[in-house]
């Protein structure tokens, strides 16, 4: 997607990158996980949530990144990718069978309803949660 282009671009000219400034990338990336993972605590709308956990996720790749573990973020990144799409991909029809709404608190019961896009969502969370 076009929010992991920054990360595979990093990614690519690693060598390029001076340690003073992988230190920042570190303390920013750090701060970009911790922020984005409180907004999505307290935050209903159901897009939001997935959206505010891809920065976290990106923060934690750019972490692993300034680390030097170069390897270890690609691998990261298209892992993330692939679960974070089907995650999409399912909310997308959960979205779009609920008439539109977003609000995550009117989405008791769509386990039942939709068991299979209920077990996909769940496997994509788990995947993505480690």
């Amino acid at each position: 997607t076009l929010v992991t282009a920054g990360v595979y671009l990093l990614i690519n000219y690693e060598m390029m990158i001076d340690l003073k400034y992988k230190n920042l990338i570190l303390m920013i990336s750090s701060m970009t996980m911790l922020i984005s993972g409180i907004m999505a605590n307290f935050e209903m709308d159901f897009k939001k949530i997935i959206a505010l956990s891809t920065l976290s996720q990106l923060g934690f790749m750019m972490s692993i990144y300034s680390l030097g573990m170069v390897d270890l973020t690609f691998l990261h990144l298209f892992i993330h990718a692939f679960f974070k799409s089907m995650m999409f991909m399912c909310a997308g029809s959960l979205i779009h069978y609920m008439n539109g709404i977003q609000n995550f608190r009117f989405y008791s019961g769509m386990f039942y309803l939709y068991p299979m896009k209920g077990l996909l969502m769940m496997f994509s969370l788990l995947m993505l949660c480690g």
